[in-house]
């Protein structure tokens, strides 16, 4: 798994000073709002920080809260005027900071705010995908792959409900993946953008391979439908190729 990713928005290097490097951190910089959604999600990015001084800061606020796939990223934005300060939360800001604060708070701030995942989250993970794969999950496994994406959602909604560990993780994103194929074969496109989107945040946590199911695969599967419909666009679903539609593949397939 990759480093926990820090996304700062700022078109001057505002942040530098206040960011000493971090050695379990990735830093990533973004200028403009093009990329800024897909990179919030395939990084699973575990903060944001924004320049208050940045032209469109009120809309780097206040996007990725409209969104489910990227709702819970705690949002920081930070300056010195006291105005817009007092704006940020009303657009989606969590916290605000001057940059003295930021500067004298930044380990406080990683260590309370940050969704970096837990050690000891991720060792029971990896002990519990080690495990086979439970009977309701088995059967949205099969259901899954011929195609009855609506039953599959009922069976592993039933196995995540049942769990309590980290693995439940797995029966969230493997459930959003099929629903989304679900709305594609509707002819939904925004249902269908919006479910692969938010499978995103549970499949970055997952091992490469979980429960015999290879969640590698489905990484692989589930980008490339979402990017073929980001290719395509709402008017041209009528065009999808539903190739693309891949079965969950097992490396222990019964």
């Amino acid at each position: 798994m990759q480093p926990a990713a820090i996304v700062l928005v700022s078109e001057r290097d505002a942040f530098a000073a206040h960011l000493p490097a971090q050695r379990d951190l990735r830093l990533i910089r973004i200028r403009a709002a093009g990329h800024y959604m897909n990179t919030l999600i395939e990084t699973r990015a575990a903060l944001v920080l924004i320049d208050a001084e940045h032209p469109h800061w009120r809309r780097f606020a206040s996007v990725p809260k409209a969104s489910a796939a990227t709702r819970r990223i705690p949002l920081v934005v930070v300056g010195d005027d006291a105005e817009r300060l007092a704006d940020a939360a009303a657009v989606g800001a969590d916290l605000t900071l001057g940059w003295a604060q930021l500067g004298a708070e930044i380990a406080r701030l990683l260590a309370d705010w940050a969704r970096i995942p837990d050690p000891q989250m991720l060792k029971q993970l990896d002990c519990e995908c080690g495990q086979p794969l439970p009977p309701l999950a088995r059967e949205g496994l099969r259901e899954f792959n011929a195609g009855e994406y609506y039953r599959q959602h009922d069976l592993f909604e039933a196995q995540w409900d049942a769990t309590a560990g980290p693995v439940r993780d797995l029966y969230r994103a493997a459930l959003q993946v099929g629903v989304a194929y679900f709305q594609i074969e509707r002819g939904n496109y925004r249902g269908a953008l919006k479910m692969l989107q938010r499978s995103v945040q549970w499949l970055l946590l997952l091992p490469d391979v979980c429960q015999g199911i290879d969640v590698a695969q489905l990484r692989r599967d589930s980008y490339a439908v979402r990017a073929e419909l980001e290719r395509l666009g709402a008017g041209r679903l009528s065009e999808f190729d539903r190739a693309l539609l891949k079965p969950l593949r097992c490396v222990d397939a019964d």
